[in-house]
């Protein structure tokens, strides 16, 4: 595994690991924890292992949250430049990789789609796992007790818009939507209604129910996990 900056504060960091034969190509894993500071690239170190494992590429990106510089615009400026650093740095050894997936969980679920949709977005594929895909939802069910009204701060209504991964749809990528099915931390709605709007809009997107919580998503030892893996390798 080898460390990356891709700016001068703490958080601006990916973990760059390879696995040990030809690459499949790069999986760029965002980790959630509703964009709070208090969670980190901790929550992505399973995967980008078991990812590498299975032949991928892997970047653990690091970003700065709520509660440590981030919010709007500081957190998804640090994803695109994160994305960005990973493509270079994996093109500077390999040439372009012909894939660049987007996986992310929860928050970072948000992030990677809404990322996925970004003009000149380098991704090929979106993976949301549990992701908070409707903002405007989030908010009025108080997802995370507040968690988007303090990611987009006091102009909230300015910036929703903007942020809102159900209001870019559809993408000129898929997007592959994963969810537990007994998920109480961000109720599986959130993935039903982006990809009814995403299809409904002509955008390729699908939803994969799998047994489990909202965590189960993240643990590489579950048959959720293994799913995905799947996803992936249909993706490619």
């Amino acid at each position: 595994m080898e460390t990356l900056r891709y700016g001068d504060d703490p958080s601006q960091l990916l973990e760059l690991t390879r696995p040990s034969g030809t690459s499949r190509g790069l999986v760029v894993v965002i980790h959630g924890g509703f964009w709070r500071s208090a969670y980190d690239l901790d929550l992505g170190r399973p995967l980008a292992a078991s990812l590498a494992e299975e032949g991928w590429t892997a970047a653990n990106l690091e970003y700065r949250r709520v509660g440590n510089g981030g919010g709007w615009p500081e957190t998804f400026d640090d994803v695109e430049a994160g994305i960005a650093a990973a493509v270079e740095a994996v093109s500077n050894e390999t040439g372009p990789s012909e894939s660049v997936v987007l996986l992310g969980h929860s928050a970072g679920g948000h992030l990677a789609v809404w990322a996925a949709g970004q003009p000149g977005s380098p991704a090929t594929a979106a993976i949301s796992q549990a992701g908070v895909l409707d903002l405007e939802r989030a908010i009025r069910d108080d997802l995370g007790g507040g968690a988007v009204q303090a990611l987009l701060g006091a102009d909230l209504s300015a910036h929703l818009r903007d942020a809102d991964p159900l209001a870019a749809v559809p993408l000129g990528v898929p997007v592959r939507c994963v969810h537990g099915d007994t998920d109480q931390n961000v109720p599986i709605d959130q993935s039903t209604s982006y990809v009814e709007a995403a299809t409904q809009a002509g955008g390729d997107a699908t939803l994969t129910r799998v047994e489990g919580d909202h965590f189960v998503l993240i643990d590489p030892s579950s048959p959720a996990w293994a799913t995905q893996l799947e996803i992936l390798a249909e993706l490619t």
